[in-house]
């Protein structure tokens, strides 16, 4: 006998401004059970003491959150200088203190050095107090037993970073960055070139590539789902709120298909086009012509794509399909 569904099959998304102090897994559970959804996730974790932009997935719309987990990120990050922490944020114990003349001393021509230098494509080491595995366990596990172990650099890019204010130790920056960046860890870095050392006073999420939608805070989810009538089955008023299935991969180019060739995609069978896609990719998201529905992930299938997408007798062959009641 299978495993008994715990609620509802609810699909789609909802935006999150997540609250300090609170972890996206708790987070997620919330509003999960706003919703009383079977399935859900989110599409990248931020630490308890970071706020801003957290989607969380329901339903079919887990099965292509991982898309997003490859998109550019946006962050403010409020960094205080002088002080280096274990964590690189101010959870940490304090390791190193500057003297208060060397933070006297640091000029704008100071900053923005370290600004250009750690723009760009770079190796990134990660913090021992990040969620990554070692043998199973979070490096933080091993970080509050005192134990170092070994960690692989990663190769990111930090898109872009603009001064936002800096006076004394209080530097507050906007960063756009490639997936896999630890913000503590560029801090803490950014602080050892200026030669003060820094750590993460305030952290917040900004924006994420390719989610589009509004954004709503704990206490507005709340009050909409106060609304609802779980004895009477009646959760009208928070599924409202929930977004298409693909909102948190609104950067993945699209194709389009007919009905007929839709309901053959549903079944796991390739699909002919409408009409050629305008760019060449790796995989898209496939549309259902008739409602703009999206049904899935799908790959190009078809010899003529060598000469040209512009050729005809496309197909799209699914990666990924979606369950629809309809």
């Amino acid at each position: 006998m299978g495993r008994r569904k715990s609620g509802r099959d609810v699909s789609g998304v909802i935006l999150l401004d997540k609250p300090r102090d609170i972890s996206s897994n708790a987070a997620l559970q919330q509003v999960r059970r706003f919703l009383n959804a079977n399935k859900a996730g989110h599409t990248g974790a931020l630490d308890p003491a970071a706020t801003g932009l957290l989607p969380l997935c329901f339903g079919e719309a887990t099965k292509v959150s991982h898309y997003s987990l490859e998109a550019d990120k946006a962050y403010r990050v409020e960094a205080c200088l002088g002080i280096r922490t274990t964590t690189s944020d101010s959870e940490g114990e304090i390791v190193a203190q500057a003297d208060a003349a060397l933070l006297e001393r640091l000029t704008q021509a100071d900053i923005d050095r370290v600004i250009k230098q750690f723009t760009g494509p770079q190796q990134q080491s990660p913090s021992m107090y990040s969620a990554l595995k070692h043998e199973g366990r979070p490096l933080y596990y091993y970080a509050r037993l005192g134990i170092e172990v070994p960690r692989k650099t990663r190769a990111i890019t930090i898109r872009e970073i603009n001064l936002v204010e800096w006076h004394g130790a209080r530097l507050v920056l906007d960063v756009t960055c490639s997936k896999g960046t630890y913000i503590r860890t560029l801090i803490d870095d950014m602080g050892a070139a200026l030669g003060c050392g820094a750590h993460v006073a305030e952290l917040h999420r900004s924006w994420i590539e390719g989610v589009v939608g509004p954004v709503y805070s704990a206490e507005e989810l709340a009050a909409v789902a106060a609304q609802t009538d779980p004895e009477q089955g009646d959760y009208a008023a928070i599924d409202a709120l929930l977004l298409a299935n693909d909102t948190v991969i609104q950067q993945v180019p699209t194709v389009t298909v007919e009905a007929a060739e839709a309901a053959k995609f549903l079944l796991g069978n390739p699909a002919q086009l409408t009409q050629p896609p305008e760019v060449v990719a790796d995989h898209y998201r496939v549309l259902r012509s008739s409602d703009g529905v999206f049904i899935g992930m799908g790959l190009l299938q078809a010899p003529a794509l060598a000469t040209g997408p512009a050729e005809a007798g496309l197909w799209v062959k699914p990666k990924r399909v979606l369950n629809l009641r309809d």
